[in-house]
């Protein structure tokens, strides 16, 4: 009557392999500039088109919400901590995405 849920956790053995198994030296990248190692591969693969789509909708996201705390102030209304906490959001949303659109140190490498 009870589900899998209910009950406590059994404990996972890992199994370590040998050290005989892996190779000593790994293979040279085929390409230069490419990741060597898992831990040096990029968390997403930066390509120019990815980059020019995430970046312009991150602009755009961060140009409405800075529009929307515009709003109230054009209307005569004093501006709140709120409307100023929204605008400096807006502000940094935006610039991220010319961070993404600039790729300023340069860790995207070309695929072909």
């Amino acid at each position: 009557m009870g589900s899998s849920l209910s009950r406590p956790l059994e404990p996972v053995k890992v199994v370590a392999l040998p050290e005989a198994a892996t190779p000593a030296k790994p293979a040279p990248p085929a390409v230069p500039g490419a990741p060597t190692t898992p831990a040096d591969a990029p968390l997403f693969n930066n390509c120019w088109s990815c980059r020019v789509l995430s970046g312009s909708g991150l602009i755009g996201a961060g140009g409405y919400v800075y529009w929307v705390a515009r709003k109230p102030l054009k209307l005569g209304y004093s501006p709140t901590p709120g409307i100023i906490t929204q605008m400096v959001i807006g502000i940094s949303i935006a610039c991220w995405g010319i961070v993404i659109l600039t790729d300023p140190k340069g860790k995207s490498y070309r695929t072909v």
